[in-house]
């Protein structure tokens, strides 16, 4: 899942909600429905219409919630869509522009020498410095420098990293 936005308020009292994109994924998507964060769970809620309000914000109305005060029950959740989503060319175009959320490659397969490493499971973005979290084929779990000195590839549709790591540093504890 990727976080694209926030429902901060109603509008209105047919049940539209406005909703405020924190990533701009939203314009290059074409989903029928949106997942909603609501108690604890991701909920899908499928799109009836929305309209942009400008290039922060949108109405959206989403089907079976009808009055102002089922929508309201959907304010300040978090809104996700599903990475397959994603339109094919979305993370290549994202690097090229030099703006893409590390967060993204969640998921991809980490290969250096020839060698299968793991997964990416995590992203630390926390410092400066942005590690990848990667959980290995024999269950163990390292941590991998995020830098685009050691990304020597990326191959989006195989959800596929290949990197050049420093000698010795998979062997650190």
């Amino acid at each position: 899942m990727i976080e694209i936005g926030r429902l901060t308020k109603v509008h209105g009292l047919k049940g539209e909600l406005n909703f405020v994109f924190t990533n701009d994924v939203w314009d290059e998507v074409e989903a029928d429905y949106l997942i909603v964060e609501t108690d604890g769970l991701l909920v899908p809620f499928f799109l009836e219409e929305y309209r942009f309000k400008n290039d922060e914000e949108a109405f959206v109305k989403f089907k079976r919630i009808d009055n102002d005060r089922q929508a309201c029950e959907l304010t300040g959740c978090a809104v996700y869509i599903e990475r397959r989503q994603l339109p094919a060319n979305y993370l290549e175009k994202k690097a090229a522009e030099g703006d893409i959320s590390i967060d993204l490659y969640i998921g991809y397969t980490i290969q250096a020498d020839g060698a299968t490493i793991g997964v990416i499971d995590d992203v630390d973005d926390s410092t400066a410095n942005v590690l990848f979290s990667v959980a290995t084929p024999t269950g163990g779990n390292l941590i991998i420098p995020a830098s685009d000195d050691y990304i020597v590839e990326i191959n989006d549709e195989q959800k596929l990293m290949v990197m050049h790591l420093p000698e010795g540093l998979l062997d650190l504890d």
